[in-house]
């Protein structure tokens, strides 16, 4: 076989590919979803120190280290030269000489706000804020158990007779007169609470052990004393310690007493979840109302993590949200309203005294919580729980004032049940 066809193919494509002209190598992209980053952006501005602008200088640098860091006077020397032994000296000397003032300076920050934490200098006290408890009591026993039925009768026994009076002789002592002076002598509630709500249950324990909780903060704090004031209101008569309705009465101007007067009512509950890569998270959807039962009604919704505290918000923004209601001679409404959201309807006519309440449970209570006792009401189409809801108080709220409706035609309303048959309409 003769090689000179291979070879002369070999050499043309050779050939062919010198004589086309260079092309640039294609740029390699990594197979990623995200969009590239953009290339680091140069700053429009050349950074400039502040030793060039003049700002600081080496000897404003030493003036304010000699005013905040000032080594310690001879008077000052000696006064620790009392208190600490020669070798705590020879220790506080070398910590002195490790440490350059002017990188305390340069690159420490010393704050002078009045909520700064007084760590600096005085390490014998306890801040609550920065330091733990102190551990005082001793660790617990390992081998402590809990009582058994003869050992918790005998701590019974111990603690009534540590409560006996011992400079007292009780031989011959009337009945009477005994039991006056334990009254007189001892709290018997007191003691009650406190053998009912921390009993010892445990044998073999070294006493009370650490606590885990956080010490308190205390009354007199630094920056703090003075400037935080309690939710509670004198004029409340202690019916709002917690403060959920101080908001609520600064909005709607009514007292704590007649807000809890406000009935209130919780009608539609739902569930969300949101599926995240963490799991599932639940939040509660609360729909409620409120009405003082005298012509006013709000309507408040509300969602949470927490199935009460989407109740409670929902409830107090029904109580914010309330509306007067127009009422026919307090009992039922003007004529025939007609209210719509989204597939829902809900239709409201008026009736007779005497009729009484009839709607669904959800209407029901809206109907109750206004302060109407005659009154019909149907869905004709969907029964959706919070559509219904919102259309039954959007229908309440478009009553037409007949007083409007007459004036606005240049007429004059009259009630002829009670021009001619003189109110005697029941």
């Amino acid at each position: 076989m003769s090689v000179a066809g291979p070879a002369r193919c070999l050499l043309s494509r050779r050939l062919a590919a010198a004589a086309k002209p260079a092309v640039a190598p294609s740029q390699c992209h990594s197979f990623h979803s995200s969009a590239q980053l953009a290339a680091r952006r140069k700053p429009r501005f050349k950074s400039i120190r502040a030793e060039e602008m003049g700002l600081i200088s080496p000897e404003k640098i030493e003036e304010y280290t000699k005013q905040t860091f000032p080594k310690y006077t001879p008077e000052e020397v000696e006064v620790l030269k009392k208190r600490y032994t020669p070798e705590q000296m020879a220790a506080l000397e070398a910590g002195e000489a490790a440490i350059d003032p002017n990188d305390l300076t340069i690159q420490g920050r010393i704050r002078r706000d009045p909520y700064r934490l007084p760590y600096l200098d005085d390490f014998s006290k306890i801040y609550p804020i920065i330091d733990k408890r102190p551990q005082t009591n001793p660790p617990p026993n390992p081998s402590a158990r809990f009582m058994t039925n003869e050992e918790h009768a005998e701590d019974l026994t111990k603690r009534l007779e540590d409560l006996i009076p011992k400079d007292v002789n009780f031989e011959g002592m009337p009945q009477d007169e005994i039991q006056k002076i334990l009254h007189e002598r001892i709290d018997f509630n007191m003691e009650e609470a406190k053998y009912f709500l921390e009993p010892e249950t445990l044998v073999n324990t070294n006493g009370p052990s650490n606590s885990a909780v956080a010490p308190a903060l205390g009354k007199n704090l630094a920056g703090v004393a003075g400037m935080y004031k309690a939710p509670i209101d004198p004029a409340d008569g202690g019916l709002d310690d917690q403060g959920i309705y101080q908001n609520l009465k600064r909005r709607t101007g009514l007292s704590v007493k007649e807000i809890t007067e406000v009935n209130t009512k919780v009608l539609v509950i739902r569930f969300v979840d949101n599926q995240t890569r963490l799991g599932k998270i639940r939040r509660a959807w609360v729909l409620a109302i409120a009405g003082n039962g005298n012509g006013r009604l709000g309507i408040g919704e509300a969602k949470s993590v927490e199935l009460a505290v989407a109740r409670q918000k929902a409830k107090l923004l029904a109580i914010q949200n309330m509306k007067p209601i127009r009422r026919y001679e307090d009992r039922t409404i003007f004529g025939m309203v007609k209210a719509k959201v989204g597939a829902t309807i809900v239709q409201i006519d008026a009736r007779p005294p005497g009729f009484g309440l009839r709607a669904s449970h959800r209407l029901f209570e809206i109907f109750r919580a206004v302060g109407i006792q005659d009154i019909a009401a149907k869905m004709p189409r969907a029964r959706n729980p919070m559509n219904s809801v919102k259309a039954c108080v959007q229908a309440l709220l478009s009553q037409k004032d007949p007083n409007e409706v007459a004036v606005g035609r240049g007429k004059k309303l009259v009630d002829l049940r009670k021009v001619y048959y003189g109110g005697n309409v029941y």
